[in-house]
């Protein structure tokens, strides 16, 4: 016997006020996924509660159970509805997710993190579904130091990731990662955390491409599900980007999967396999030339393989990655964590001289104040009166800004990066010491 489990992602772009066509692409979503047969929903960007009880309702008799995430001061913007009994469920914010002066990026403002829910499966017992959304500034060329949130997301994601199958549950983890598959970020998810990419293992066949690909090739064989020139919300100016010009868009959203860790008495525990994964969400919406999102969805069907039967059949597939079962735990390089070290001491480093600059604005604006306060005593010309009430405003605005940037979130921002720089540092040497001879 083969049960399988029908998973789906999805970033809605369901920002209130922001988002093009938001209603009509909500109530088009909500009408989708009550039409298919999915088992594991993941949303991201559901920023609106009433977005969310509308895809609720219209599943609600085939996935009874939900969970829609609260962090920050607008919300996580993650849920994940299932169809297996809910047993626990858990928020976790990452340290670092944007800069509080970021107004248009928006990141600070949201409670950007690891969604987490355990349910109950009637053959893999405690299943931990993740879903996530990871920072997206920094984008994918240049230093690692300007994806340091992004690289502090992936760091959190996996410990998250592996305590979680080392309490001997199997993990699905889902969402938008904001991260190409060769990225940083990606490597540590996928190496620290030990998941399978289900993408990866069930298109592994397809070589990189050669030349020019269509947009429909981009899709179909490279999992793009961003900058699509499919997708009616993309820029329509040319993208300078090599990936995006490459691929035709970039895969930023994932399905990925991994087993509990091993430890002598789950052997004979079922393995999941990835039998299919596709893009999703690719059409534009019944009676409408727009797109569902701005993103594409993932789906993938994962095969729970019985270890007692079927063993011939399964060899082949069991031989893959999507497979790992027996080996040690996934590990990171040692250049890798370097690597990722490194952009942290770089980014300390940039945070200190950020501050500094700050902190002098703030008391350069400081001794303007008090010398328009003193100067404003020897104004006679009444109409200058309301230049300097603008004055004294846009300055008390500036000092308050560049102090809480300054000194508030600078200091909050080194105290997550020395956090994260101390945990590298201390994997890396429990590493050296375990195996010096790979290291």
């Amino acid at each position: 016997m083969a049960e399988q489990i029908r998973v789906v992602t999805l970033n809605c772009w369901g920002l209130k006020y922001v988002s093009k066509d938001r209603h009509e692409r909500v109530t088009a979503i909500a009408s989708a996924l009550g039409r298919s047969d999915y088992d594991i929903i993941a949303l991201q960007e559901i920023w609106v509660e009433a977005d969310y009880n509308e895809i609720r309702q219209s599943v609600v008799s085939r996935l009874p159970y939900t969970k829609l995430f609260h962090s920050g001061a607008l919300g996580a913007g993650l849920a994940i509805l299932t169809k297996w009994p809910i047993i626990a469920t858990s928020m976790t914010p990452y340290s670092l997710v944007g800069e509080p002066a970021d107004a248009f990026g928006g990141d600070w403002f949201v409670g950007k993190g690891v969604g987490s829910v355990t349910i109950m499966h009637p053959v893999l017992g405690p299943v931990q579904l993740l879903v996530t959304h990871f920072c997206a500034k920094g984008g994918e060329s240049g230093p690692e130091y300007n994806r340091t949130y992004r690289l502090v997301n992936a760091w959190e994601f996996a410990k998250v990731t592996r305590q979680a199958a080392e309490l001997g549950r199997y993990v699905i983890a889902m969402g938008d990662f904001n991260s190409i598959p060769t990225s940083l970020p990606v490597n540590i998810i996928l190496n620290y955390a030990g998941l399978v990419d289900s993408w990866a293992t069930s298109h592994a066949h397809i070589p990189p491409p050669s030349g020019m690909i269509s947009p429909i090739e981009g899709v179909v064989n490279y999992g793009v599900t961003a900058d699509s020139p499919l997708n009616s919300y993309r820029d329509s100016e040319p993208s300078g980007d090599p990936i995006v010009r490459k691929y035709q868009g970039k895969r930023l959203d994932y399905i990925l999967f991994r087993h509990p860790s091993p430890n002598g008495s789950n052997d004979h525990l079922p393995r999941l396999t990835c039998r299919d994964s596709q893009v999703v969400f690719t059409d534009s919406i019944p009676g409408n030339s727009c797109s569902y999102s701005d993103h594409f969805g993932v789906e993938a069907t994962l095969v729970i393989n019985m270890q007692a039967e079927g063993k011939q059949d399964d060899m082949a597939s069991l031989k893959d990655t999507s497979a790992v079962w027996f080996n040690s735990p996934s590990e990171l390089s040692s250049n890798v964590v370097t690597e990722v070290t490194s952009a942290f001491n770089t980014s300390y480093r940039m945070s200190q001289d950020r501050s500094r600059k700050e902190l002098t604005i703030f008391a350069t604006s400081i001794l303007a104040l008090i010398g328009l306060i003193i100067g404003s005593a020897w104004v006679v010309v009444p109409w200058l009166n309301p230049v300097f009430v603008l004055l004294v405003i846009y300055l008390s605005w500036l000092a308050t800004t560049n102090l809480y940037e300054g000194f508030i979130f600078g200091n909050w921002e080194r105290k997550a990066l020395q956090n994260v720089i101390e945990e590298l540092e201390l994997y890396k040497q429990i590493l050296v010491s375990q195996a010096p001879h790979d290291w």
